[in-house]
């Protein structure tokens, strides 16, 4: 979005830092304020206490944390998976799929992300036969039919794209080539396992539409095709496939991370990368309010260092208008980090509208969550 139409005026007040995210006063904790999450014009403030010090709670505003490894399984199809957050451009749902699904699903409401957090299959649609393993994102347009078979039992992330379209991010001055080569994408393929699976036996189609569920019936396997041409079709890319950007001298924004873009709301992926190299930049996630945006983390694997008492599975909801950062253990690294490098792969959804809360979030609450940021932090700043 351009900045002309905002009142914009550079100014400094009292003791700040020239330089975003390094060079903080002695002693200050930095807060960003900004337009359009990490776009438009923002603000740092810089504060003698961190901003996440709070010791109460109340109103509906509240961080949130949800365990999904709480959460019940398998469920037969993609469409009974406990719905975790939603609005009017996105739904996450999170599926324990069966080992092997007796019916084809299709999505009439929007293109669908499968994020495959954990096991592994194969997946037979409209274009043939593609394996996936953990770490797969797997685009699929919408309603394209599908089904999975699974090697190993698979957790998945649903994401979709309500009433909307998967896009690849404008990479700028970067070139096409950066964080992930379009070329790296894969495409199912009419192979033999694909003719394989064709036959006469009956088959369901259940299609989702409006949230309303229809099942078609035919006597055959309507994955029939032969062949098929176009510009059109799923792709699939591993977490390991993304080379995130980097920059030794300043700690780069989320939206630096991200990998799909949906209809107001973002998909970012965080991936094991080097830490900050300068000693005067910051090593961890700057405070910020992102007043414009609803934020969602998945974490998917690994040490996740901005985060304590956050384990594989588990996803954290900010809802925008509040200001949230590293929990305090994390502020002891804020500028000498306890390795070289993050380890950790995180699934992160930015909504430019506010979520709410479906039944599989409220079912894996975990209320203390809120309270997980005030352990005293006197020597956070050393």
């Amino acid at each position: 979005m351009a900045h002309k139409h905002y009142i914009s005026m550079m100014r400094v007040e009292g003791r700040a830092s020239r330089q975003a995210h390094a060079d903080l006063p002695d002693g200050t904790f930095e807060r960003e304020m900004g337009k359009e999450g990490f776009f438009g014009p923002a603000t740092h403030m810089y504060h003698t206490h961190p901003p996440t010090g709070w010791v109460d709670w109340d109103g509906p505003l509240r961080p949130r944390a949800f365990d999904l490894n709480r959460l019940a399984g398998p469920q037969a199809s993609p469409w009974d998976a406990g719905e975790v957050l939603f609005n009017a451009s996105v739904r996450m749902r999170f599926w324990r799929a069966p080992m092997r699904m007796d019916h084809l699903a299709r999505n009439g409401d929007g293109d669908e992300l499968v994020f495959i957090h954990r096991g592994a299959g194969h997946l037979y649609c409209d274009y043939g036969h593609l394996a996936f393993r953990q770490g797969d994102y797997i685009v699929l347009p919408r309603s394209t039919m599908w089904r999975i078979e699974c090697s190993d039992p698979v957790e998945a992330l649903l994401i979709e794209a309500t009433n909307g379209s998967y896009m690849l991010p404008d990479k700028g001055m970067l070139g096409p080539h950066a964080v992930f080569d379009p070329a790296i994408l894969e495409v199912p393929a009419i192979d033999e396992a694909f003719r394989d699976q064709q036959g006469e036996r009956e088959w369901q189609v259940r299609i989702k539409r409006r949230g309303l569920i229809s099942t078609v019936t035919y006597p055959f396997n309507p994955l029939d095709a032969v062949g098929w041409k176009g510009d059109l079709a799923p792709v699939r890319l591993n977490v390991e496939d993304i080379r995130p950007l980097m920059s030794h001298r300043y700690h780069l924004p989320p939206s630096a991370h991200t990998t799909f873009v949906g209809n107001r709301f973002v998909v970012c992926t965080f991936c094991p990368r080097p830490f900050e190299s300068d000693p005067a930049a910051l090593k961890v996630p700057f405070y910020h309010n992102n007043d414009d945006y609803d934020e969602v983390l998945f974490y998917h694997a690994g040490d996740f260092f901005s985060r304590d008492n956050i384990e594989a599975g588990m996803v954290t909801f900010h809802p925008c208008g509040f200001t949230h950062g590293p929990h305090p253990k994390a502020l002891k690294g804020m500028f000498q980090p306890r390795k070289p490098a993050t380890d950790e792969y995180a699934v992160m959804i930015d909504t430019r509208d506010a979520l709410e809360v479906g039944q599989a979030a409220a079912d894996s609450e975990w209320a203390g969550y809120v309270d997980s940021w005030k352990t005293p932090v006197a020597d956070a700043a050393e």
